[in-house]
């Protein structure tokens, strides 16, 4: 999606009528949320996907059925219980009551339906909420585990009085997992928030490319958004929904599981984002923070750790995800890492030193062992010189961390590596976190200097810094299919090098990623799949 289709879209929605065909579409869109949302049983199933709520097709279509034209022909075969010809069709909506025995080998839809939905706690009064959804800068440093870019192409309607009652914007954005290996998913949609009588605050978002035809259409959003009910002074009660049409064609096979069953893109990771953005900000204004030997380190450099961890750790999913700013090429197949993914990065300019062309490279591994097994593996300080190679049997420590939640891996950590009692070789910036939907475990090298400089208050804006890391997903939703969840872990790393340029990467240059991968990869598995953790 690129800016010219941007601004061309920016140009059409001013015709006015145009704008009368969103608003009337965006109206539509806030009451299905709020049906989908106050509804229960049968419209809404649990099926074991995670403990994730998702619609019963048969159900929606009888309460929604003049939706769009496919569901009224949809509709009139299940009725009349006889095939007719359609194109191709699969979701994760249970269709399970009532299906004529042809109905599982028919095509009618292009796209692939995903719907869930979640309802959840949060610790964040309702207008914050909806502040974080509708200011697209806000957004930005909140959901960048979710979405990799958002344009605000227009106001279709706006509030005199400031707030965002009623207001109607129209955006573009992408959203990604993280990893190359997932397709972004682009979208043109008009998001519309309101506020109803009893205090309950709407947001929802629904696709455009019905009155803007795009072609190549692989992603549309039915109306998708939250429900905000303030409970108490502090806290809300959200339900998320996502109901969205997806072209999983370009799914690798390695996620094809968690991906078609909806749990990757699910409102539960939504809520789930939410939450961690909470737990950040508590965090944030907290006043003390341990080392391991119980020692506190000044509050002004707490906050320039925490803000240089949140900056290392937005521009590690910005690198490593699939967004159409983000070009992938491939390692040639005669070397031994599989599935491996490169590009190149900004030009690095460090103070005093020559710049060189940053190349990020990633790859993907499935492990049959529980997700929390390997994110405990990789985050901790006692089983880091097992698979990291600038540690390898090196003393590492944890020098101070900064807890975030309940969850005592959830943490913003400093790491000291030691060839020898008395020398220190490396220190790293680490953070970890983990909830159901997924972990990630990020840390850069940081020069000693540097690291004193923050830890004394110093702007972290200044600090040059190549995360590298790991995201781990769950290898299919829990629930799905038989045998226990394993996990997907994505392995991803950065490197300055000034032999390469976007045209031309050196022999050399490649050898070293794939024996970086390779050797990492190996190690990894032998520690998980022979006990050695």
């Amino acid at each position: 999606m690129n800016r010219a289709s941007d601004l061309l879209m920016a140009v059409s929605i001013g015709a006015d009528l145009n704008k009368n065909k969103i608003i009337e579409q965006a109206v539509e869109a806030m009451e299905e949320l709020f049906k989908l949302a106050i509804m229960g049983e049968p419209l809404w199933q649990h099926n074991g996907n995670g403990g994730m709520e998702t619609l019963n097709g048969f159900q929606y279509l009888r309460e929604f059925g003049s939706f769009d034209a496919t569901m009224e022909q949809i509709m009139r075969m299940v009725e009349v219980g006889e095939p007719q010809c359609f194109l191709s069709y699969e979701c994760n909506c249970n269709f399970d009551q009532d299906v004529p025995s042809s109905f599982s080998k028919l095509n009618f839809e292009p796209l692939n339906i995903e719907t869930s939905r979640e309802t959840a706690f949060v610790e964040m009064n309702p207008m914050n909420i909806v502040q974080l959804l509708m200011d697209t800068k806000q957004g930005g440093t909140t959901f960048y585990s979710i979405v990799s870019r958002t344009t605000l192409l227009g106001v279709i309607l706006e509030n005199v009085d400031g707030s965002y009652n009623g207001v109607l914007q129209v955006m573009s954005a992408e959203f990604h997992q993280c990893t190359p290996l997932i397709p972004a998913r682009q979208s043109y949609f008009a998001r519309y928030c309101k506020k109803h009588t009893n205090g309950t605050w709407g947001v929802v978002d629904v696709s455009l490319e019905n009155l803007f035809p795009y072609p190549q259409v692989q992603f549309r959003r039915r109306p998708s958004g939250c429900v905000i009910q303030e409970v108490g002074n502090r806290g809300s009660k959200v339900t998320w929904i996502e109901h969205v049409e997806v072209d999983n064609k370009s799914l690798h096979p390695l996620f094809h599981p968690i991906g078609s069953s909806g749990f990757a893109f699910s409102a539960k990771r939504w809520i789930a984002t939410i939450n961690r953005h909470c737990q950040w900000l508590t965090t944030s204004m907290a006043r003390t923070a341990p080392t391991t030997d119980g020692v506190l380190i000044p509050q002004e450099g707490r906050g320039s750790l925490l803000k240089l961890a949140e900056k290392m750790t937005k521009n590690f999913f910005n690198n490593i995800n699939s967004c159409s700013e983000n070009v992938w090429s491939g390692l040639p197949q005669n070397f031994a890492a599989q599935d491996v993914r490169l590009r190149y990065g900004n030009i690095l300019k460090v103070p005093g030193k020559p710049s060189g062309n940053i190349v990020i490279f990633t790859t993907s591994i499935q492990i049959p062992v529980p997700m929390e097994v390997l994110f405990d593996f990789l985050r901790h300080e006692r089983t880091r010189n097992r698979w990291d190679l600038l540690s390898n049997q090196r003393h590492v420590r944890e020098l101070v961390y900064v807890s975030n939640g309940e969850n005592p891996g959830n943490r913003v950590s400093i790491m000291q590596v030691n060839s020898s009692p008395n020398k220190i070789e490396i220190l790293y910036l680490q953070e970890s976190y983990t909830d159901e939907t997924g972990s990630y475990i990020v840390y850069a090298p940081m020069d000693i200097m540097a690291m004193s400089k923050i830890l004394n208050g110093g702007n972290p804006k200044f600090v040059s810094i190549l995360p590298s890391g790991f995201s781990i997903m769950p290898d299919k939703a829990p629930g799905q299919g038989d045998g226990a969840v394993g996990s997907i872990l994505t392995l991803a790393f950065q490197s300055v090098d000034r032999l390469s340029n976007k045209e031309y990467m050196p022999p050399s240059t490649l050898k070293i990623i794939d024996a970086i991968l390779s050797t990492t990869v190996a190690s990894i598995k032998d520690a998980m799949l022979f006990g050695i953790r």
